[in-house]
């Protein structure tokens, strides 16, 4: 039964009547029977659910790790030469790794679970000629719905009748105001946010009522389509797991490489080929580190419960460490930069008298401060004039704010109640005011005449208030006065005032007034029925920032990180926010979704030469947000985009990483891959730094066990060329890689943050994990233990007296300390192991006397003796081991000396 205009997206430009017509519907509501038949073809209205992940599909996840191919290939290999032992320690490993990361992942998933709304939206409909209360669900296209302040939208509805209705669409369209609503038709082309006479699924009535006709359901509404998208588009991978896989990439041709090179030196040297597949998977299963898995995931998992405590929900580990790699934050304005509440800012009197409002948000926190005196406004030295005009503004005002238990509550449309925070400010209580001053007669605002005006007796003579925009307010003003004196308007000053406060960014409403010789009730005022009114003044607002916001930017620069800001609210509005953080500068224009529409498509030099050069992005519909956010990943950046509506779940999407807000929408919510709990853009930033300390953790923990590595690969071909046996077997070698090394690896993941990360520039995004600076000290650790080791296996390979297995024990127990040392090296690639404080890592200190505890308990207990091949030493060969080991710190803080000279240099 596909009626014939459901789909299309221009509702607001037909004819309400037509509107009906091809709906199939009337004001008196749908049949019961027609209901039901339109709810069986297009289903409940709803959106597709998004499938929950499963434990198990969090389980399977950790598997699809290109670590844990390799580790899964050398327990096959293991199987195939028959040592089980070291195939059930890499089984075990694998499964350990899982656990951990499932655990942590499906905790986190479960917090994100725990944000998302549990209320259920109820509507009002008029079906067969009468209201019912149903189910926003159960809502069908051509269903006549009613809407009342407070109410959630429950479907795209075209408005039909309309009083004093304004909605908050901010979640569609980055509005940071509510939109004023009529039924009037529209022009065919105009943008989403001008559609006046359609109110859309998801927005909130802020005040008014209207009654109007369900256009689109589920899939068919806005929000819909927006899901339908963000569900075809593609994400980008996060810098971790690109460095990760190139990084694994590396590791496998290392080891195929380095296996021939090994099988042609046997070859050579007269080594049939059953004991060379011995001697490659010894060789391999050394170069191999089978612990990296684990401390990946808890290097990431630390560093995801560090974030959770600064506010920030990771929703996937691989996505902890993106943040520290971005280098540009393309963020939204509206609640993430500033407190998406509107704050009275100035209040200008006629004659130049002018006062700074201070605070945020809807309460009575702040001051009023005359600016020319900078002396703050008290009850006792009230200017007249502003007394007036605070008056006015509480009594022709509809909304109301009351401090409730160290609380706020407030209702009614926005800049109704910033105006009663304004007079809590001043020091008069707005209730105070409302029972001084009786209303005897009110106007209510009504988007068609602009302005709202009430009716008081004051000293037994009645006045009229009036307040609304500057141009209509004006309009019945012939004289202004400032309490003292009256003069004629000056119309031309005060539209300049007004010209001046707008490109500041302000929106700003007029106030006028007079006393009445004669009255008359009336149910409806028209605009001549008002008398000849004298100007008060201009009270202008702005949705300030929050306190933290210009802090973070300064710290995002520090950092080397471009702050973007995108936004679908007024340029000028834009610029001022963006100017007043740090983000704007003066010479540069605020890109627009015109100017952006004008370059053509998006993949365009002119459109790419937009994007790169600008800082600011304005009245951009979800659509050019998301080619913005492509334009910069294709140009090579690192993105994270900061999100709450519906409109930005495709760039969420899109980003290297999606930061969802935590009081957003649901769509923005499943995509993003993290979630800031407070919307607070300096969440972000401590973010940032957390995901900056978790790179860094990874790296070490990458450092210590592939230098370690390639210490007994060095040993190893040492030995092969020398003609010696093999130094360890290789269930030595997975006890030093998975035990005694993987305790401090572990350890070593909760290392505290460095000093001065928020200091340097982001990491290029090309760069690799395995870069110069760890190639080197990769290289010369190796080389120093493999060396050291090898020397003193070719020394007791010298002593006749000297059996095998007594001279592998102390190799064996050689390198446990040389690994104990070397993990001291690894807390900093430049900072001395003497210059670290113990205290930003008291686990590692633990986890090092842990690791040797284990490997001395071990030689002392039969069963690991047998299957290690150890035994117990004496006192006297412990301490001259350990005086062995000693030269891996030596020489590692000859080069952190010679190298922090050079920098200095």
């Amino acid at each position: 039964m596909q009626l014939q205009g459901i789909g299309k997206e221009k509702w607001h430009s037909v004819e309400e009547n037509q509107v009906l017509r091809e709906l199939i519907a009337s004001r008196h509501g749908l049949p019961l029977s027609e209901v039901e038949e339109r709810r069986n073809f297009y289903g409940e209205n709803k959106l597709p659910e998004v499938k929950k992940v499963t434990l198990f599909q969090t389980i399977l996840h950790q598997f699809i790790n290109p670590l844990i191919f390799i580790l899964l290939a050398a327990a096959l290999a293991s199987i195939l030469i028959g040592e089980i032992t070291d195939s059930i320690f890499i089984f075990f490993v694998i499964i350990i790794n899982s656990g951990l990361g499932a655990y942590q992942e499906y905790n986190a998933e479960k917090s994100a679970e725990g944000l998302k709304s549990l209320l259920k939206i109820k509507a009002r409909v008029k079906r067969a000629g009468e209201d019912v209360e149903i189910g926003a669900e159960e809502i069908v296209p051509g269903d006549i719905v009613y809407l009342e302040s407070g109410m959630k939208v429950p479907a795209d509805i075209r408005l039909l009748e309309v009083f004093n209705l304004s909605v908050d669409e901010s979640f569609l369209t980055g509005e940071s105001i509510a939109n004023l609503k009529n039924h009037a038709l529209i022009d065919h082309d105009v943008d989403l946010r001008e559609r006046s006479n359609m109110a859309y699924a998801g927005s909130t009535v802020v005040s008014g009522r209207g009654m109007g006709v369900v256009v689109g359901t589920g899939v068919m509404t806005q929000v819909g389509q927006i899901s339908k998208d963000v569900k075809e588009s593609t994400s980008a991978k996060p810098p971790l797991v690109l460095r990760m896989e190139r990084f694994t990439k590396q590791v496998s041709i290392f080891i195929v490489i380095l296996s021939v090179l090994l099988g042609v030196l046997l070859r050579m040297g007269g080594m049939d080929f059953a004991g060379i597949f011995f001697f490659v998977v010894a060789m391999a299963v050394s170069a191999i580190p089978e612990g990296l898995p684990v401390a990946l995931t808890i290097a990431l998992s630390v560093a995801s419960n560090r974030m959770s405590k600064r506010n920030v929900i990771v929703r996937k580990l691989t996505a902890v460490e993106s943040l520290g790699s971005c280098t540009v934050i393309a963020s939204d304005k509206t609640g993430t930069l500033t407190v998406n509440q509107q704050t009275v800012r100035k209040i200008v009197l006629p004659f130049k008298k002018t006062f700074f409002v201070s605070g945020e948000g809807y309460n009575g926190v702040g001051e009023v401060v005359e600016e020319a005196l900078l002396l703050p406004v008290s009850l006792h030295s009230i200017d007249p004039c502003l007394a007036r005009l605070n008056r006015i503004s509480v009594l022709a005002n509809e909304g109301s704010l009351n401090p409730k238990n160290d609380q706020w509550e407030h209702f009614g449309d926005a800049m109704d109640v910033a105006l009663l925070g304004m007079s809590y400010k001043i020091g008069v209580d707005p209730n105070d005011i409302r029972r001084e001053f009786p209303i005897v007669q009110e106007i209510p605002y009504e988007s068609e005449r602009k302005y709202s005006a009430a009716f008081w007796k004051e000293n037994g003579v009645l006045h009229i208030g009036l307040k609304g925009a500057v141009e209509t307010v004006l309009g019945f003003c012939s004289r202004m006065n400032d309490g003292e004196f009256s003069k004629p308007l000056e119309k031309e000053h005060v539209l300049l005032q007004l010209e001046e406060l707008a490109q500041l960014g302000h929106r700003v409403l007029a106030f006028a007034g007079s006393p009445l010789s004669d009255f008359i009730r009336k149910e409806n005022y028209q605009d001549e029925d008002l008398p000849d009114l004298e100007f008060y003044g201009l009270i202008s607002f702005i949705d300030p920032l929050r306190p933290e916001a210009k802090d973070a930017v300064i710290k995002c620069k520090e950092a080397g990180i471009k702050v973007v800001m995108i936004t679908g609210d007024h340029p000028s509005t834009a610029a001022s926010i963006a100017a007043e953080l740090g983000i704007h500068e003066e010479v540069k224009r605020v890109v627009t979704g015109n100017l952006l529409e004008d370059a053509g498509p998006y993949d365009s030099p002119a459109y790419k030469d937009l994007v790169e050069n600008a800082s600011v992005f304005a009245r951009v519909s979800p659509k050019q947000k998301l080619e913005i956010v492509d334009v910069l990943i294709r140009d090579g950046e690192f993105v994270a985009v900061t999100g709450d509506g519906v409109n930005d779940a495709p760039a969420l999407k899109r980003a290297n990483i999606g930061v969802a807000m935590g009081s957003g929408t649901d769509v923005a919510k499943e995509v993003g891959s993290m979630i800031v709990v407070d919307d607070n853009f300096s969440s972000i930033v401590a973010g940032v730094e957390e995901g900056r300390y978790a790179y860094d953790n990874v790296r070490k923990v990458i450092y210590l066990l592939i230098s370690t590595g390639t210490a007994e690969i060095v040993m190893f071909l040492i030995s092969i060329i020398a003609g010696l046996p093999l130094p360890l077997l290789a269930v030595q070698l997975l006890w030093l890689n998975l035990v005694t090394n993987g305790i401090q690896d572990v350890a070593l993941a909760f290392e505290g943050g460095e000093p001065g990360a928020m200091q340097k520039p982001p990491r290029k995004p090309k760069e690799k994990i395995f870069n110069a600076t760890m190639i080197n000290q990769t290289v010369l650790s190796g080389l120093t233990t493999g060396i050291i080791v090898f020397t003193f296996w070719y020394w007791l390979n010298g002593l006749g007296s000297m059996i095998e297995l007594h001279a592998r024990n102390l190799v064996l127990l050689l390198m446990v300390f040389m690994q104990n040392l070397h993990a001291f090296n690894c807390r900093s690639e430049v900072t001395s192991v003497f210059k670290i404080p113990i205290s930003r890592n008291y686990l590692l200190v633990i986890g090092i006397i842990a690791a040797q505890a284990i490997h001395i308990i071990s030689m002392q207990i039969p069963l690991m003796q047998r299957v290690l091949r150890i035994e117990p030493i004496s006192f006297n060969e412990w301490l001259q081991i350990l005086l062995l080991a000693v030269p891996i710190l030596i020489v590692m803080e000859l080069y952190k000396f010679l190298k922090n000279r050079k920098a200095k240099q």
